[in-house]
């Protein structure tokens, strides 16, 4: 057998079936053959594509990023151990579900708005006490007469109380020379408004374009230092501003209470700012503009200035020699699966995920300095805390950028979270809780030279404590201690194939030293760093070849790589004392640690670490761990997000994922989209498939999921992927019908996915694991009813009595002892303000 069709059928061992309470798991020739046939793929040519080509199901989707044998591997736990997990949480799937109610997208719009946020997208006359504004044939604004005829605005918010009123094909109302249609949004057609002082409700609006105010002067609108007090009255009418559409019926789900269970799927990794890194330039389009979606989704300057021939960067990621580079309102190549250069993410197509039912996303402000400084054009900084704290900064100008589309501070559905209880009232809310994280190379500039068979670290622990204290400061609560190169902290998993190739030697280029990977045979015949040259790249497809082919299309001439022995192999720099360090100062700020990338030797240690202070606040994100490690978290009351890539294979790691759940806490499953410039997206599986999906679909809360368009573009899962973010809804349907007999099981997994983080974050914050899974943990009667007392909080609560085993509207039920037995069924009931109001043993 070569060695290419060796590592395909190798790679099947991500695909590994276990069903609901089954035995073990075929083998790993049997679930390759399952998965070519699921897939329609032939079983007689396990090379039909390249490993390291994006569209490579069978090498794209595994369960790991690690380095496979060719034989057939033992899994870490026992058969025994995998029935047990995947009985425990068949039968939590069994508990009752929280009560969901709904909540309105928008805030209410009323004929005269109540606040400065109130007109967001709205359309709107501008009046004063001795008229309405109107428009003169000249393009100028006269302020006479009554209402009829008068001009209307669209009322487009570019921030919390600042607007562009647009008024259809004759421009924008704009400070120019004086004031008059422009054709194009500019700063001069920005409006700031404010209330006037002593305004009756609804009225006295004031606008002001920099420090000059709209103002009526002889009848007509000019600019002057004291702005006229205008009333906004709801019209209709207005044209049209561009945007692209939700197409999601129906209002979010939300709690009847704001402390209850959630229900929701979570994103456990995702780059969301990436437009700002490697310099800022390597990306196309952003996430929002003031001006909106024609500004943002345009192709890359370098990329239009050619007509797409051009772009060599997505050429080279893509294999295909030019693009279109139309985005609004065509899009008819990108975003796409496999366009590593451009952006996923934009806020409408964020607001379709929500609407469909995300509740929980983690944006990881990510950065790799040598790689940024290969790429020819950039206007950031290189340096990976300067990028990760502009990042961070844009994260709060979207939020307010979102809140202003939604009507005021604190509406928007993108909200920054900064501890367990906040998302939980966010969610229960109907909104969106989003944490921030890091995942970069340098962290706190932690690299390293090699001088003389030594490691001269740039950092020190004082160093690590202060930028840690600045990072959760910041807002930063996930944190991963490497990405692509060794540092200081620990040595790195590494990449393989090309991708491998043009890292590695980066890491020379940054350290001084390439990956040190040393033949190993881990027991399990799976749990290796990644194989280094002369072995097929056994990578998630194209996940982070962004960073091979700026090494390989902008760096210099590049030192020979050393010659690796046979695989497998296993880089021997494992976790450094500063690695230890900063695991536990994550640990001491009550941040979660991701052990994704670390090598199999450091993730160890690391692990170990977690294991002695017994640390529950670590997770996998995104399937850059190792098979034995994934049970050790799980055991340390962990979460785990695998790589989401094609449904198919995803579905594969769920189904190997039940046997590693730990039986003593509360199991839900996410996904990590990995989407902006690190990660290829789910390929489709064909509008021939007879299990495809079908439009429109019912989405979680029971909301109706359509088609999605933007502009001229309609989308189909069926057979255009996760093209983008706002298909991440679709995808999850997509699931269901892989799944089969399981579909239903795997989409109330999937729903869970935000409470079991949620749970993993608050056993982070010290409250121990519910008592009922662990009756070690159970208190007496007497002790419950002694400690527990009228008008307790929530939170007072569970520090008493640890995690609830049910969070059902305003009870929390968990479990207690007495004598002569073991378990007693206490419940706590509040009110709705979360106050406790009494206690029922049972």
């Amino acid at each position: 057998m070569t060695a290419l069709a060796t590592a395909v059928v190798m790679v099947g061992a991500a695909a590994a079936a276990l069903p609901d309470g089954a035995g073990p798991a075929p083998s790993l020739l049997e679930a390759n053959e399952q998965l070519k046939g699921d897939l329609g793929l032939p079983h007689d040519d396990p090379a039909y594509l390249p490993p390291d080509h994006h569209s490579n199901p069978l090498t794209k989707n595994a369960v790991s990023r690690a380095g496979s044998a060719g034989a057939e591997t033992a899994d870490p736990t026992t058969a025994a151990q995998r029935r047990r997990g995947a009985a425990a949480v068949a039968q939590q799937r069994r508990l009752p579900d929280p009560e969901l109610t709904s909540v309105p997208v928008l805030r209410e719009r009323t004929l005269l708005p109540a606040d400065r946020w109130a007109m967001a997208n709205g359309c709107y006359l501008l009046q004063t006490s001795n008229g309405a504004v109107r428009r003169t044939p000249a393009g100028g604004y006269q302020v006479r007469g009554p209402r009829g005829g008068a001009a209307r605005f669209y009322f487009k918010a570019t921030d919390l109380g600042s607007y562009l009123l647009w008024g259809g094909r004759r421009g924008f109302l704009a400070a120019t020379d004086g004031v008059a249609d422009d054709r194009g949004p500019s700063v001069g057609a920005v409006w700031s408004i404010t209330k006037a002082p002593r305004s009756r409700p609804g009225q006295g609006f004031q606008l002001r374009n920099g420090g000059r105010g709209l103002a009526v002067r002889g009848g007509t609108l000019q600019l002057g230092s004291s702005p006229t007090r205008f009333t906004l009255r709801r019209t209709t009418g207005c044209a049209s501003y561009p945007e692209a559409q939700v197409d999601v019926d129906g209002k979010p789900h939300a709690g009847v209470s704001t402390f209850q269970e959630v229900r929701g799927y979570a994103d456990a990794h995702t780059h969301h700012m990436a437009f700002e890194f490697l310099g800022g330039q390597a990306h196309c389009g952003r996430p929002w503009h003031p001006y909106g979606v024609v500004y943002a989704l345009r192709d890359c300057p370098d990329h239009e200035l050619t007509g797409g021939t051009g772009a060599v960067l997505e050429t080279a990621l893509s294999g295909k020699p030019t693009h279109d580079t139309t985005g609004w309102p065509t899009f008819k190549d990108w975003p796409a699966p496999d366009s590593l250069t451009h952006e996923g993410t934009y806020y409408r197509w964020m607001e379709r995920s929500w609407r469909g039912g995300q509740r929980l996303f983690v944006n990881l402000l990510v950065e790799n300095n040598k790689l940024c400084e290969l790429y020819p054009l950039k206007r950031n900084s290189c340096d990976d805390m300067d990028s990760i704290r502009l990042q961070a900064k844009q994260m709060y100008a979207f939020e307010r950028y979102v809140d202003a589309q939604f009507g005021g501070p604190g509406r928007g559905f993108y909200q920054i979270v900064r501890s367990p209880w906040e998302a939980r009232e966010v969610i229960n809310a109907g909104k969106m809780a989003v944490v921030m994280g890091i995942e970069t190379s340098v962290p706190f500039g932690c690299t390293f030279k090699a001088v003389l068979g030594s490691d001269l670290p740039a950092c020190t622990t004082s160093s690590i404590d202060r930028q840690l204290t600045e990072m959760h400061r910041l807002g930063v609560r996930q944190m991963e201690l490497v990405n692509k190169f060794d540092n200081a902290l620990g040595g790195v998993a590494g990449d393989t194939g090309s991708t491998g190739v043009a890292v590695n030697a980066a890491n020379f280029l940054e350290t001084g030293t390439f990956w040190d990977m040393k033949h190993c045979e881990p027991a399990d015949g799976e749990s290796s760093d990644r194989t280094q040259l002369g072995f097929p790249d056994v990578s998630a497809g194209q996940q982070d070849a962004l960073f091979g082919a700026i090494g390989q299309l902008f760096g210099p001439v590049l030192p020979a790589l050393p010659l690796y022995p046979t695989p497998l192999h296993c880089n021997s720099r494992g976790l450094t004392n500063l690695g230890a360090f900063t695991v536990r100062g994550l640990a001491k700020r009550k941040m979660m640690f991701d052990p994704d990338h670390l090598s199999v030797k450091a993730r160890k240690a690391a692990l170990d670490e977690v294991e002695r202070m017994r640390y529950p606040g670590v997770l996998s994100s995104h399937s850059w761990s190792t098979p034995d490690a994934y049970p050790r978290i799980y055991k340390a009351g962990g979460f785990v997000a695998p790589y989401a890539g094609d449904s198919t294979g995803f579905v594969a790691k769920w189904r190997r994922h039940l046997g590693w759940a730990d039986p003593r806490y509360y199991f839900g499953f996410g996904y990590g989209a990995d989407i902006n410039g690190l990660g290829a997206q789910g390929n489709p599986r064909g509008a021939d498939v007879p299990n495809k999906v079908a439009y429109p679909f019912r989405g979680l809360g029971g909301v109706t999921v359509r088609k999605q368009r933007a502009g001229q573009r309609v989308y189909d899962i069926n057979v255009d992927g996760v093209a983008q973010y706002g298909l991440y809804p679709d995808w999850i349907q997509d699931l269901t019908k892989v799944a089969g007999r399981q579909g239903a099981a795997i989409r109330d997994d999937m729903e869970r996915g935000a409470e079991a983080y949620l749970q993993m974050w608050e056993r982070a914050e010290g409250v121990r694991p519910d008592a009922c899974r662990n009756p070690g943990l159970r208190r007496t009667v007497g002790a419950v009813q002694q400690r527990i007392r009228p008008g307790m909080s929530t939170r007072a609560v569970m520090r008493v009595l640890g995690q609830p085993y049910q969070r059902l509207g305003t009870t929390y039920t968990t479990c207690a002892k007495a004598p002569g037995r073991a378990k007693v069924t206490v419940r706590v009931d509040f009110t709705r303000g979360g106050k406790v109001r009494g206690l029922r043993i049972a």
